[in-house]
């Protein structure tokens, strides 16, 4: 605010309007953020300027008058005493310069009366060297949510009516914000957060008030929660699907557990607990096999149905233990060879072993082609419209011989061809022996 005195009441009345008029000659380089006075006594509003300060102690506020007066002057600087009610004296000086400037200044309400022969302009205002003290921290009830704590002070606006000598507040409006980057997470001071992450975090604790002054504090975060996670890798025929002995290795890639917290559940063949349920057979074991290392390699000998579960641990504490689990999202499919031969047949009439005897499993149509050693096709079996699916069907494929004779001993030669239920094409081969004696 700026007003105009003089000694006759003439000149004053002239004076008070042109210093209205150069109301804004009186600035604050480096302030942040400005309001007005409420004065409920004193007639006129001065400026109220803000300096964001580091500290209790930093006095970083600073005043400019600037005048259209010319020549030699007196800039004289008062700071506003509320013990005595008054306006003691700071800073004087004379100089043709058009501005005066005053530095690291106390909070408070300063005048500065600019006087040329008998021109005088009178200014005002007040300022304040704001602060934040802010501090965060990170508590952990459960594996499951974690609390952001934030705590803060900060300075008071605080004033005086210029008539009266009462103090009155000026409210800063302070809030607060929790980021994760650059998003904003909670605006509350202490908030509950959950689904906790598995990795260190750096979260900002952000106070800031109306007028741009703002403490960020970084407060770290790390974990104690635990995520399971594996991979499954094998030599497949098709999806999770291979044939037994089937070796499949597990790969952890778990988050946040300790190395001697891990537990693989290796579940027997789901088709035998089921059955084993049916049966009523009473309490039944669905574990095969547990295991305590990081990652597992596992041998599948027979043919089944099978799942695996992960149990990760992580020791947060000796009272505190965080657990996750997580399953497969498929099953593992163990088939042996779709077609099994013998290698040997001896069709002699014994009643053992005589006929060629071809297994095969889920398969919609099959054929077998014999050949002899050169290369001649001798004999040819086929079937369609298999209806068996989940068990092993053996077949009679040659009796061992051609053209209703019976072949000769040696070495022949066998290629199958089918196409499983699976839609796929099917192929073996391999060599047979046939032996007549007895």
């Amino acid at each position: 605010m700026k007003q105009k005195s003089n000694s006759t009441v003439i000149l004053f009345f002239l004076f008070f309007l042109i210093a209205n008029s150069l109301a804004a000659q009186l600035n604050a380089p480096g302030s942040t953020g400005a309001a007005e006075t409420s004065y409920p006594s004193f007639p006129e509003a001065d400026s109220i300027f803000m300096f964001c300060a580091e500290n209790e102690t930093a006095q970083i506020a600073e005043l400019r008058v600037t005048t259209t007066l010319t020549g030699t002057k007196t800039f004289l600087w008062e700071v506003y005493n509320n013990q005595t009610a008054s306006f003691d004296f700071y800073f004087s000086e004379n100089t043709e310069n058009a501005s005066s400037a005053i530095a690291a200044l106390a909070d408070g309400c300063y005048r500065a009366t600019v006087t040329q022969g008998e021109t005088t302009e009178i200014y005002r205002a007040w300022v304040f060297n704001t602060w934040i003290l802010a501090e965060g921290t990170v508590t952990y009830p459960s594996c499951e949510s974690f609390a952001l704590n934030g705590s803060f002070t900060s300075s008071e606006i605080n004033y005086y009516d210029l008539s009266t000598n009462a103090e009155l507040t000026l409210s800063r409006d302070m809030k607060v914000e929790w980021k994760e980057g650059d998003v904003i997470l909670s605006t509350v001071l202490n908030p509950e957060m959950f689904d906790p992450p598995t990795s260190n975090v750096d979260y900002t604790f952000r106070v800031f008030d109306r007028f741009g002054c703002a403490k960020n504090v970084a407060v770290p975060y790390q974990p104690i929660a635990v995520k399971a996670s594996f991979t499954v890798d094998a030599d497949w025929t098709s999806d999770m699907t291979g044939e037994a002995p089937l070796e499949v290795t597990f790969t952890n890639t778990s988050e946040n557990a300790d190395p001697s917290g891990f537990e693989w559940f290796f579940y027997r063949d789901l088709n035998e607990i089921k059955q084993e349920a049916e049966n009523g057979q009473g309490e039944i074991d669905s574990i095969m096999l547990v295991a305590y290392d990081v990652s597992p390699v596992f041998t599948y000998e027979n043919t089944g149905t099978y799942m695996v579960k992960l149990v990760a641990k992580n020791f947060a504490s000796d009272t505190l233990t965080c657990v996750d689990t997580t399953m497969m999202e498929d099953y593992i499919y163990v088939d042996s060879s779709f077609v099994e031969a013998p290698n040997v047949f001896t069709p002699n009439g014994d009643g053992t072993n005589d006929d060629f005897i071809v297994k095969f499993w889920s398969m919609q149509s099959i054929k077998i082609s014999i050949f002899n050693r050169w290369g001649k096709r001798v004999h040819f079996w086929d079937k369609s419209d298999i209806r068996g699916f989940e068990e092993t069907y053996a077949e009679s494929v040659w009796d061992g011989r051609i053209g209703g004779r019976f072949a000769s001993p040696g070495v022949y030669y066998y290629v199958v061809e089918g196409r499983g239920r699976d839609g796929k094409t099917r192929k073996a081969h391999g060599f047979v022996h046939l032996f007549r004696g007895k």
